[in-house]
């Protein structure tokens, strides 16, 4: 861009290309609008800023960055227009939505898997299925920003690398990885989630199956990519969000916070999670995770005795569809919903909560176990130990993993498999 005349023709158009390549790079955005304004075009700035306000909104991005440089721009190209023809007046340029910090949430890159073994393409073929599948999945979770996977291919056909990509991309986080076929039918697959900010190497692994049957180790591969890279994105945010102040948080910060509480499964912890959701909630009522939340803790008060029990279960139910109306795609509010309809003794109703939850998102972990929980007490028992052993498959090292295993336990009881059941009780009674 340097080498190209400033406010040319050539630069507009290269910077057009850059922006298709990386929508949310505010540099992109920057230079055009800086561009725009040096050449005295303000109303195709104005048209630039308000179509940009758009795309960062619906995907729950702060542009408020992105108005700010239009601002700053105007004001060093105040003066006549340089070019006959161009549009000299403009509205005002609006302010970002008042709000004490918008909502936002991670954003990922997922670059396509590279193609290690010797005589086969670096691209193409199984690693561009994999980073499709996992984009797919992990944008079907709804907890993050997840980037098209045309973005991310044009990237690579660019030959940028996964901290390039980081960069150009604004994300916080990136995935990548390689494949590797070996002797035997043996496939190993290496994935690597780097902070974008710091390069820190978040988290690495390495996965392997055989590929008697190709279609199920890529399956079976990328649900145990997909629910890695989202638990450790969730808790390098919730560990984030505890070191900052409790009155500068975020909606999301504060969301992240209320998780960590609402795992410690004490009175105490509940009612601080409940305060963090509300706070999230005050801060961004359209951010819909909150509300599941919050739904949540009412659950407990109401299913563990700690409050008045129908003023609860009114309480997590409300929550519940309140997250529904702020996105009615997103899994865990169909899971609350389905909680809270089962204390209302509305078991099938419920079920199909739960069932619309893993429809939604096969890969959400909580989705599986509170439907296993269901069928492991009055329902099906085979269909409470598949899918309690799904659950643990997804999510091996979840808070609620004493409760996976809980359910098991009880399912095995009513099948009359009492050693069994013994034996997965006690290892749900040792998390």
């Amino acid at each position: 861009m340097r080498a190209l005349p400033a406010g040319s023709e050539t630069a507009l158009a290269a910077l057009a290309q850059w922006l298709a390549v990386a929508p949310f790079d505010r540099r992109a955005h920057e230079a055009l609008l800086d561009a725009l304004a040096s050449r005295g075009q303000l109303r195709e700035g104005e048209e630039h800023l308000a179509a940009a306000a758009r795309q960062y909104e619906a995907e729950g991005q702060d542009w408020g960055p992105v108005a700010h440089a239009w601002r700053a721009a105007r004001s060093r190209h105040a003066g006549p227009a340089r070019q006959a023809g161009a549009s000299v007046t403009a509205p005002v340029v609006p302010e970002p939505h008042p709000a004490p910090e918008p909502a936002r949430r991670a954003s990922l890159a997922v670059m396509p898997f590279t193609e290690r073994t010797a005589g086969v393409a670096l691209r193409g073929g199984l690693g561009d299925g994999m980073a499709h599948d996992v984009i797919t999945r992990l944008s079907k979770l709804r907890s993050m920003f997840v980037i098209a996977e045309g973005t991310m291919f044009a990237l690579s056909e660019r030959h940028a690398d996964a901290q390039d990509a980081g960069r150009r991309l604004d994300v916080d986080y990136v995935a990548s990885g390689s494949i590797r076929r070996g002797p035997n039918a043996q496939l190993s697959v290496t994935v690597q989630l780097t902070a974008t900010r710091s390069a820190q190497v978040v988290w690495a692994e390495e996965f392997s199956g055989r590929l008697d049957d190709t279609f199920a180790v890529l399956e079976e591969i990328g649900n145990r990519i997909v629910t890695a890279v989202a638990n450790e994105i969730e808790v390098a945010e919730r560990n984030r969000a505890i070191l900052k102040n409790p009155n500068s948080l975020n909606a999301w910060e504060a969301h992240h916070r209320g998780l960590w509480h609402m795992v410690r499964f004490n009175r105490e912890d509940n009612a601080q999670a409940r305060e963090f959701f509300q706070t999230a909630v005050r801060l961004d009522p359209t951010f819909a995770r909150p509300h599941a939340g919050l739904s949540f803790t009412h659950f407990q008060d109401a299913f563990l005795g700690w409050g008045e029990r129908d003023a609860a279960i009114e309480r997590a139910y409300s929550a519940a569809n309140q997250g529904l109306m702020a996105d009615e795609r997103d899994p865990a509010g169909h899971w609350a919903l389905g909680r809270a309809m089962w204390l209302q003794t509305r078991q099938g109703e419920a079920q199909r909560a739960l069932q619309t939850a893993i429809e939604l998102s096969p890969n959400f972990a909580m989705g599986h176990y509170t439907l296993a929980w269901f069928h492991s007490q009055a329902g099906d028992p085979e269909a409470a130990i598949a899918g309690a052993d799904h659950a643990r498959a997804l999510s091996p090292m979840d808070p609620l993993l004493f409760a996976m295993l809980a359910s098991r336990a009880l399912a095995l009881l009513r099948l009359g498999r009492y050693e069994e059941a013994a034996d997965w009780g006690v290892r749900s009674a040792s998390r």
